[in-house]
């Protein structure tokens, strides 16, 4: 398909177009909802308004940055937004919406209202929103509560289903299946609040208002047929000024619940969806999200609409699942065998069914959450999927005596995947959710030795599933009220507290004030970001300064309060900050939190330092300072022993595999400048001032490779085609699938997409669930099930191999498309010598798969070389996959929706572009890649030659003979052996090495000065940079006063000056003229030496077939020891442990050959 057959789309027309189809989102759907009530009021001749208010949180967590984003088509049709402080007081102005005719010189005719908040927030504003729906609602007003439940729990502290609750407090619910049903079933709650005088509940969830999809928007596409002759309370149903709490019951009971049931009648809200609008054997009675499941459960068993009317089945959508309306749901059943409810959760519309059907002359026998011999059928503890609605199905067609042969073949086959045993292919490997690079949680959620902290809700509460002595969490706003509980009940005599500055806001403040009155000793640490990153960056409501949240916690009259800051001279001397108050840069945190500790009472600390995504954000935007500094490693120095990881907590320090073992460099891409790695102890730390980071990669690819680039060739799809993609959050993984959706979008097919996401999902595993449909008035999930995969796109290895993707992947069927190339996972922080090997990885999805249903590719790579940027993956994946012709769409669409996105375009094309070339001309991306620099060396007599050289530059040829002599004398022992061994010789070849070439003063010099590194720096930056060096020098360095270790110091760049003079001076080293000599690390290294040579020299005399085993390991007993200082003193300590424990082995060996 060229260009010029693709519809003329903009993104505006999500908002603007007035017929037609338009792509887009569940939440933005919740935008234009509003615009369109207030159209459809004006061509009635009325002049309302509307009225947003709530508060985030997911799964509807980006609404009010949409809303934000939409704010002139908003204010062009007088829909005023305004972001709750919290839930509940949100949800007050509401109320105050309807009370238009309570006061005089009203300027509309009546305000229509949406509250909206996730499950959580409907329970703390349960008593206000039960107060509006009783009161009533004016009549050209309405109230629409849209709540997002997070069934599964997959970004919330507990699953949630609310309906029931306001079931509780009579709010009628409405439960929308698809995007299109947003729109319908939006406008029909407004009508049915006015018409009725209630709140009328809106059940969003994530399946649904984070998909996107293609819906239509005729203005004439929703008739609101209001009943006729309904009975009226004297004095009417709606809102009224005076207190009269008996009569709003009964208004409720007697008028408006009646009305509500009526109005769902004449409007079909409920209706048949599918089959037979009786059926005589089986009726499924569903709603929702799960009506989607019931449809893709029909479709695997074979049955179509015709083929479930021959069969006797029926399926009767519930859209209002309370109140349930009775009529509808009897003439349904009226001649049916047996009623299946297929519900998300808690039975909510079964419970009701039992009831109303209870007293009918023919009851049918009615199963769902249980079988009719009381056995489970379909859970409530968990989500609900086609599979498994499908076998629920097909178990309880057989009970009726209507499972057909064909049907039952299907069934067997959805059974075969059910029961499949997935392999693990993981090995263990999760991609979890993790800090962002460079997050002021790295540091701030981290407590002294000793002491243990409580978690809370927002991003640092993901330091419960760290190792950071962090434990439990409460309700929003109850931080620290726990421990007002059991503090009298314990020895403990004191905790901290993680509090965000948005939960502080929202109602943590009261927290504090509860706790200053109880008398409790905790100390309150208040993390000040700047921003709500965990739902997209929003503003914090109310926008206190640290310096008024001081004067506030203050007032409360808290023993003491402390700010600590990455920036803490903006604090010092500010007018806004109390003169109590201390402040401290954030190097002090754990003295200041030793200090809290000692105090009676309540203390808070606020530490300050703007979220890191924010300020990525914002960077890109010209709107946050951007220093000319970064922070760079110098792997020829660094000894790879993690401590900057330790320090720093930091996912963009990545590990660096070279020939001299494993070593760390900094992810350049996706550092966000927070330098906090440097206060690793070890010297190969620099910052660069002053250069930029160097556009690598090619601009333009070269005009004839392009030229032979042929078209793909394209599946044809007559239904759908199912994709997962699977990547790493914060990389764009949302945003192919987006692209995606509106390339079908411009093709006139239809798209579902479904991000599934989770909590705070930076750095954890990502899925986009796609369905390309031929039919864009179709009906789909967007959902991924059990072995429905056409596609699996994998960017992202370690997430291709988890559960949640293997699971989707049909063996034979689906098609993988991989990058093979293995991101670290952040438990590489916490775990330095993790084994990360991505060709395992490969080899799991290679045999799940099958070889010829999989293709992989080193995506990361090539997009880092010739894009410059590893941001270019995913889109380098989608050209990929297209040229293998694993997608059904054309280059032209995609291109045009990449343009549509607006972001990067230039780039992203190219590196789509890159894609399709990798697959169409391998040799020609080959030979745009530049050359590995750096290769391993290759067999054992290389590894020897390169570490004998290396020998020679460290100290002299003398020095390195030594070592050759070694290695030459253990292959000797280890030839006399049987076999063709080389193990023992390949480990001595390494680590005599390593404890000979151990980095003293005069070596960190040689390392930086030897024009190596300036290489590396020069590869790297651009621009006239100088260097900034982080060191403890021995003998100078200054000592810690809290650990008494030494501290590190910057130095300027004419430390240059004096490594090159400590570099000539190597000939000092080992001397009695060494005055670095004499230290403890200096004599330890050259003991270790010592002691390594005799050990080797030994098990040279000794080795045989028997210990062999053993003297490799006691060869390999180096490669624990790595770093510098206290941080070397302490692996070296492990490793003598380790190594008595290997000679223990050995001996016991040996008396084993002696006795026999």
């Amino acid at each position: 398909m060229d260009g010029s057959s693709l519809r003329n789309v903009t993104l505006d027309d999500k908002y603007q177009l007035g017929q037609g189809r338009v792509f887009i989102s569940g939440i933005q759907a919740l935008v234009r909802l509003p615009i369109m009530q207030r159209e459809r009021d004006r061509a009635n001749g009325l002049n309302t308004a509307g009225f947003i208010s709530g508060y985030r949180g997911s799964p509807i967590g980006g609404y009010d940055n949409a809303l934000w984003a939409a704010k002139t088509y908003l204010e062009n049709q007088d829909i005023l937004f305004k972001p709750g402080l919290n839930e509940d007081l949100a949800a007050t102005a509401i109320w105050g919406t309807q009370q238009l005719d309570f006061v005089p010189g009203r300027k509309v005719d009546g305000v229509f209202s949406i509250w909206y908040g996730k499950g959580p927030g409907v329970d703390r504003s349960g008593d206000v929103l039960k107060h509006i729906n009783y009161n009533g609602t004016h009549p050209n007003g309405g109230v629409l509560v849209v709540f997002g439940d997070d069934h599964p729990g997959k970004s919330s502290s507990i699953g949630h289903q609310s309906d029931p609750a306001l079931a509780a407090n009579s709010i009628p619910v409405l439960f929308p299946a698809t995007i299109q049903e947003y729109l319908d079933f939006g406008l029909h709650g407004i009508a049915l609040s006015r018409f009725a005088s209630v709140v009328v509940g809106f059940k969003c969830v994530n399946e649904t208002v984070t998909a996107t999809a293609t819906v239509a928007v005729d203005p004439d596409r929703v008739s609101i047929n209001l009943p006729q002759d309904m009975s009226v309370p004297e004095g009417g149903i709606h809102i009224r000024p005076e207190y009269d709490p008996l009569g709003q019951d009964e208004r409720m009971v007697r008028y408006k619940l009646p009305r509500v049931l009526a109005y769902a009648r004449n409007n079909r809200i409920d209706r048949v969806a599918f089959g037979l609008p009786r059926p005589t054997r089986l009726g499924i009675v569903t709603s929702g999200k799960a009506y989607l499941d019931c449809i893709a459960a029909l479709h695997q068993l074979g049955i179509d609409d015709p083929k479930a009317r021959a069969m006797g089945i029926g399926l009767y959508k519930i859209g209002m699942v309370w109140p349930l309306e009775p009529d509808g749901l009897k003439a349904f059943a009226s001649d049916c065998d047996e009623l299946l409810f297929v519900e998300e959760k808690r039975p909510l519309v079964e419970d009701q069914a039992k009831g109303i059907l209870y007293g009918e002359e023919r009851r049918s026998r009615i199963v769902g959450k249980f079988n009719v011999d009381g056995a489970p059928l379909l859970p409530s503890d968990r989500p609900l999927e086609a599979a498994m609605v499908a076998d629920a199905i097909a178990d309880r067609l057989e009970s009726v005596g209507a499972l057909e042969a064909e049907v039952e073949g299907h069934h067997a086959e959805v059974r075969n995947r059910i029961n499949r045993n997935l392999p693990a292919l993981d090995q263990g490997i999760a991609r979890s959710p993790y800090f962002c690079s460079g997050c002021p949680h790295n540091t701030s959620t981290k407590v002294p030795v000793g002491s243990f902290a409580l978690g809370g809700i927002g991003c640092h509460g993901m330091a419960v599933l760290m190792d950071r002595n962090t434990r439990s969490i409460s309700q929003m706003g109850g931080e620290g009220v726990t421990w007002i509980g059991l503090a009298p009940f314990t020895e403990t005599k004191h905790v901290y507290q993680n509090l965000g500055d948005g939960t502080y806001n929202h109602s943590g403040s009261l927290a504090i004030r509860a706790a200053v009155q109880s008398g409790a000793s905790l100390t309150y640490k208040i993390l000040y970001n700047d921003a709500v990153a965990m739902t997209g960056g929003q503003p914090v409501e109310g926008n206190m300064s640290v310096g008024q949240i001081a004067q506030q916690v203050m007032s409360e009259g808290v023993a003491r309060v402390a700010i600590v800051s990455d920036q803490p001279d903006k604090f010092r001397g500010a007018p806004d900050v109390p003169s109590e108050v201390t402040v401290h840069d954030r190097s002090e945190l754990d003295s200041i939190q030793k200090g809290m500790r000692d105090v009676e009472g309540t203390t808070v600390i606020i530490y300050e330092q703007t979220c890191a995504a924010e300020k990525r954000r914002r960077r890109k935007r010209n709107e946050f300072p951007n220093p000319l500094k970064r922070a760079f490693i110098n792997p020829l120095v660094c000894e790879g022993c993690g401590d900057c990881s330790v320090k720093a907590n930091c996912v963009s320090i990545h590990p660096l595999e070279t020939e001299l073992g494993r070593k760390r460099v900094i992810d350049q891409s996706s550092c966000n400048k927070d330098y906090s790695c440097v206060e690793g102890f070890c010297p190969s730390f620099v910052t660069v001032h002053g250069g930029e980071l160097k556009q690598g990669g090619i601009t333009e690819i070269p005009a004839e490779l392009l030229d032979d680039l042929p078209d793909p060739l394209l599946p044809v799809i007559t239904k759908d085609w199912s994709v997962l993609i699977a990547g790493v959050g914060g990389t764009g993984v949302v945003t192919i699938g987006a692209v995606l959706g509106m390339a079908a979008h411009l093709e006139g097919k239809g798209s579902a997409v479904f991000d599934m996401t989770g909590v705070s999902q930076k750095n954890g595993a990502v899925y986009s669930h796609l369905k390309i449909i031929a039919d864009p008035a179709a009906t789909s999930s967007a959902e991924v099930g059990l072995g429905e995969a056409d596609l699996l796109l994998g960017c992202d290895l370690v997430a291709s191999v988890a559960p949640v993707s293997v699971r989707t992947i049909e063996p034979g069927k689906t098609r993988v498309v991989v990058n093979d190339t293995l991101t670290p996972t952040p438990q590489f922080q916490t775990a330095p010598n993790m084994k990360l090997d991505g060709g395992l990885l490969l080899r799991g999805l290679v045999n799940h798969t099958g070889k010829e249903h999989i293709n992989a590719v080193s995506a990361t790579k090539i997009a880092l070389a010739l894009t410059g940027d590893t941001i270019g993956t995913n889109t380098f994946m989608i050209g990929y996959a297209l040229q293998l012709g694993a997608l059904p769409l054309s280059v032209a669409a995609i291109e045009r929706a990449i343009e549509l996105n607006g972001v990067a375009v230039s780039f992203n094309i190219h590196a789509f572009q890159l894609g399709r070339l990798a697959v169409a001309n391998p040799k020609g991306i080959a030979d745009l890649l530049p050359r590995d620099s750096e290769p391993l060396a290759q067999g054992i007599d290389n590894r020897i030659q390169q570490r004998v050289a290396f020998l020679v530059a460290y100290q002299d040829v003398k020095y390195a003979a030594q070592y050759q002599n070694l290695v030459d004398l253990a292959r000797k022992a280890e030839q006399k052996l049987d076999g063709n061994r080389d193990a023992f010789t390949n480990a001595v070849a390494r680590y005599a090495f390593k404890l000979m070439a151990y980095k003293d003063e005069y070596e960190v010099a040689r390392l930086f000065t030897s024009g190596e590194f300036n290489q590396r720096l020069d590869k790297t930056f651009d621009g006239n940079y100088r260097l900034h060096f982080h060191l403890a020098p021995p003998l100078f360095a200054r000592k810690d006063p809290e650990t008494g270790l030494p501290r590190k110091s910057e130095f300027g760049s004419w430390m240059f000056t004096i490594f090159k003079i400590l570099a000539r001076l190597k000939g000092l080293r080992g001397t009695r003229f060494d005055p670095f000599g004499w230290t403890t690390e200096r004599r330890t290294e050259r003991w270790l030496r010592d002691q390594y040579f005799t050990d080797i020299e030994r098990m040279c005399e000794e080795l045989d077939s028997d210990n062999h085993a053993s003297a490799v390991e006691l060869a390999e007993v180096p490669e624990q020891i790595r770093g510098f200082g206290h941080i070397k003193l302490e692996a070296i300590e492990a490793a003598d442990q380790g190594r008595a424990v290997i000679f223990e082995k050995i001996r016991a060996i040996t008396r084993q050959d002696r006795a026999a």
